[in-house]
């Protein structure tokens, strides 16, 4: 194909969405994947040139002293790729690049280029959706490149390089190794700290009101209505609105409050029983409810996360999937505008599923409301020229679930507003002996549904409000009308702590103070979750005490940098690079060296000053008289109290609910002490139960004058198990171990130990799972060799079916498949393994996401040490170690900043490496070889 002349060569960025183009396109056109970035910044040492690694700047890969020109590398695992794009090109009359229409993808299209060298005319083509009349359009009408938006997504990428390598390793040197920091990363862990301190700062405060059953007859429909207690006399009744965050109550010179206590409450409930009630007021008022603008990638991410369960990482991932198969339009927008043909086509599935009464007589036109907004994009919405409703489209699981999401709004975004009556009740009640008070009742009736009945928003977990389709149903009443209590109730409240996160909460303020972009904040929650900064209880996002740690560091001695209206700026000002209205040097230059007002990244991190690890690692817990600390240690979090004792803190404690009596119960059982269980009958040694830093244990007291070369026999106690728990027959049998089981035919012992990683049959060097601590004591011989009859899989004791399979590698070709392992679930191709992060789901992983895990495994992998073993072990390793330090030619990058100004510009990913789909997640530099 590639050799024949008069055809067009298409680039896009996955293969699934070559797959798609090329079905379209025909015999004139070679469609083939980049698969996403084909080259970035260097990750370590090992993938800077020769030539460079001189250079002091090499580590970064950006010379700050020459215009921040970066130095790009194409990865191994990118070569091959690079190889056959040009292999087609040079059979091709003309180059269209059709990565996708966002900063990253003008920046892909840009490296591709520069890499291709194509000697025939390259010009850009973009598509917002995978149909064949959108296909057909962009080639029809292609594009020249946009400098600009390559000059931003360069600008970002060095920005984030700069501030991760520079940042990180103050963090890796005054709080723990293998930390990041990163510029959006950091801001949302600050996010997530803040409202853990306030929440550990609240202080609850309980009231009291009264709620009423009212019965307004038999005739009535319904006969009894609720009504709730809001004045007693001309005082307002106090509610939990009206208490600070330390429980006090807050009161305004212009209004009376009432505070109600248990027994003021129970008392004046006693009274109304028996008291008379009558109808005020009746106030009734109509209301409207506009529908809700279409899909961006925020709202949708929320949504999903609320009605479907989705984190925002597993809501791009299936968008991404449902964009690559033709299903909905680009994922990745700010936007919330309909085509002509896209509002054409959802008033007519209005028409014909709802009838005319639900079509407005004029099409809805939606503004964006974000700042900077890409309107050039459409809003999320079913692709074609008429939508397929969800039952057509043939899909199924979660792609069914979103496409049902994304499709359901659409539609209810073009239909009639929903419309009904809110009514407010006032009830005098009057009792002997109790001030008159106010009842009120309020209820909510829906006339006319509207788009409601295609489509309803759900609201934050925590949140206050009503959804909108919530009605509450009040009799007909009239001024005057007598009501009989049917029942009053005094109960009582606590005013409760602000909600934490949850990813969609998180991504909606994210949004709101202007920080990051749509397209990154899937991969912010992933980063700050993987790195142990943020882990889920439940749905909601905790921080650990590391980031705690870490963000007091940060904002003591880089308070700009972890800013929320600088980071906000910095965005704005990489929108105005996109714009054409800013420099990328310019704001490179302020950002790193500063200026006359404002200190430069370079100054803060050279002028640092003496930091105080220890106090910065180092937290009060309860109130200033408490002499009890939790602190954050290299090997963990543990507690500390005034005598120096200490005690382990659960990593997955959340900071608020470590308070002084958690605090002293923990230390009650510090480290190092022990429980004698008794003597061993055979060796009259006393055997102890101890907590120890990697767990509970048992082990034997030796004498005094046992000889120094001695060593006492230990054994890690069962899951079980408890310190308080063990007996002296059980830790007996736990320092036996392992336990011989036999030989097998060969005269091979086979033992059964209990391990790290749980229990395990070993014969020489082969080791298999067991499924339980109890058979350590219990298999036979005969149970081992079955097991050991069958095919190992990588250490487990039978062969179990992957938990999922992800096609081949395209890297080795080889089949990727996740596994469930000892370490947890990991990715395989056969010959790597890579454990799967914090933040990964083996539900919603990609291909992608998952190629990548295993490029980075094979990167610094066991396979190459075996080459390398082979030839000068020594120079190599001293070689490694000096080209972390070295860094790149200083006439290379004047040539770069040449080339630029002529071919238009540089770039890369979002915030660091290279994610799903090849695109970017903010990684700082914590990774191996910085």
């Amino acid at each position: 194909m590639a050799g024949k002349t008069g055809r067009r060569l298409v680039i896009v960025e996955s293969p699934t969405k070559a797959t798609k183009i090329a079905s379209f396109l025909g015999d004139g056109y070679i469609v083939q994947s980049s698969r996403g970035h084909v080259r970035d910044l260097p990750t370590g040492a090992a993938d800077v040139p020769a030539k460079y690694k001189g250079e002091k700047w090499a580590r970064t890969g950006v010379d700050v002293d020459n215009g921040f020109a970066p130095l790009y590398v194409v990865s191994p695992d990118k070569r091959a790729t690079l190889k056959s794009l040009k292999e087609a090109l040079a059979g091709a009359e003309e180059l269209l690049l059709a990565t996708d229409g966002d900063r990253e993808g003008e920046a892909i299209a840009w490296h591709l280029l520069q890499e291709l060298k194509p000697k025939v005319p390259a010009r850009r083509m973009v598509f917002h959706e995978i149909t064949p009349h959108a296909i057909a359009e962009a080639v029809a009408s292609p594009r020249e490149l946009d400098t600009d938006l390559v000059d931003a997504q360069e600008t970002r990428r060095i920005l984030d390089r700069l501030y991760g390598y520079e940042v990180s390793p103050v963090l890796w040197k005054k709080v723990m190794p293998r930390l990041s920091a990163g510029r959006v990363q950091s801001v949302a862990t600050r996010l997530v700290v803040d409202r853990e301190r306030e929440r550990i700062a609240f202080r609850s405060a309980s009231y009291w009101d009264l709620d009423a059953t009212l019965d307004a007859g038999a005739e009535a429909d319904p006969p009894q209505f609720p009504a709730r207690l809001t004045h007693v006399g001309a005082a307002r009744v106090a509610q939990g609105r009206d208490f600070d965050s330390r429980g006090a109550l807050v009161t305004k010179a212009s209004e009376e409050l009432v505070h109600l206590d248990q027994a003021r409450a129970e008392d004046l409930a006693a009274s109304l029983r028996t008291g008379s009630f009558a109808v005020n007021s009746v106030e009734s008022k109509p209301y409207t409810r506009r529908p809700y603008a279409p899909f961006r990638t925020t709202t949708m991410q929320q949504e999903a996360g609320r009605k479907l369960g989705f984190t925002a990482q597993r809501t791009m991932s299936v968008a991404q999937d449902l964009y690559e198969g033709g299903y909905i339009t680009y994922m990745r927008t700010d936007s919330v505008t309909l085509s002509s043909t896209a509002i054409n086509a959802a008033r007519s599935q209005v028409q014909q599923l709802f009838g005319d009464q639900y079509l407005p007589e004029r099409p809805r036109v939606y503004a964006s409301k974000v700042k900077n907004a890409q309107e050039a994009h459409e809003a999320i919405r079913p692709a074609g020229e008429s939508f397929q409703t969800p039952a057509q489209t043939g899909l199924s699981g979660d792609q069914f679930r979103l496409y049902d999401l994304i499709w359901k709004r659409t539609v209810a975004s073009q239909m009639a507003d929903a419309q009904g009556n809110t009514i407010t009740v006032k009830i005098n009640a009057s009792a002997s002996g109790q001030p008159d008070c106010t009842f009120t009742a309020s209820g909510r009736t829906i006339t006319f549904y509207g788009f409601l009945k295609a489509y309803v928003e759900s609201i934050d977990e925590g949140a206050d409000g009503e959804s909108d389709d919530k009605q509450t149903r009040l009799p007909a009443l009239t001024e005057g009308q007598s009501l009989r209590p049917e029942q009053v109730l005094a109960s009582g409240h606590e005013t409760k702590p602000p909600a934490r996160y949850t990813e969609p909460s998180l991504v909606a303020k994210l949004e709101e103070l202007e920080i990051g972009r749509p397209s990154t904040y899937a991969s912010i929650i992933r980063t700050i979750t993987s790195r142990d900064y943020v882990f889920k209880r439940g749905s909601a996002l905790v921080p650990t005490w590391l980031a705690f740690a870490v963000t007091r560091l940060l904002e003591e001695h880089f308070p700009r940098l972890v800013d929320y209206k600088f980071t906000a700026e910095m965005e704005e000002v990489l929108d105005q690079i996109a714009d054409g209205h800013a420099e990328r040097i310019g704001v490179l230059t302020e950002f790193y060296f500063g200026d006359d007002d404002l200190e430069g990244l370079h100054k803060l991190v050279t002028e640092l000053g003496e930091i105080d690890a220890r106090r910065l690692s180092t937290f009060q817990v309860g109130d200033l008289d408490s002499d009890i600390v939790v602190r954050v240690g290299r090997y963990g979090t543990y507690v500390e109290d005034g005598e120096s004792r200490r005690a382990n803190v659960d990593d997955e404690l959340p900071p608020d609910e470590l308070t002084v009596e958690l605090a002293k119960e923990l230390l009650s059982k510090p480290m190092g002490e022990e429980r004698e269980l008794g003597q061993d009958p055979e060796t009259h040694t006393m055997i102890v139960a101890r907590n120890g830093r990697f767990g509970p244990y048992v082990t034997e007291v030796l004498p005094e004058d046992a000889p120094k070369s001695a060593k006492p026999r230990t054994g890690s106690l069962f899951k079980s198990m408890t310190v308080e728990g063990v007996t002296l027959e059980q830790a007996l049998q736990l320092m036996s171990l392992p336990r011989v089981v036999g030989q097998d035919a060969e005269g091979t012992e086979i033992t059964a130990q209990n391990g790290r990683y749980g229990p395990y049959l070993k014969k020489g060097t082969d080791s298999r799972s067991l499924e339980s601590e109890e058979q350590i004591f219990s298999i036979t011989l005969e149970d081992a060799e079955k097991i050991y009859s069958q095919p190992k899989q990588r250490g487990r004791a039978a062969a179990k079916p992957p938990l999922k399979e992800l096609g081949n590698d395209p890297a080795s070709g080889k089949p990727m498949v996740i596994k469930d392992g000892r370490f947890g679930a990991y990715v395989t191709d056969g010959e790597f393994n890579a454990t799967l992060r914090r933040g990964d789901e083996v539900e919603s992983i990609t291909p992608e996401r998952a190629a990548e895990l295993l490029a980075e495994k094979r990167a610094k992998g066991p396979a190459p040490k075996k080459r390398a073993a082979k030839k000068a072990p020594a120079k190599k390793a001293a070689a490694k170690k000096t080209a972390a330090k070295k860094t790149a030619a200083k006439k290379a990058p004047a040539k770069k900043a040449a080339a630029k100004k002529t071919a238009s510009g540089t770039v890369s990913n979002d915030n660091g490496a290279a994610s799903a789909n090849g695109r970017s997640s903010e990684v700082a530099a914590s990774d191996s070889g910085h």
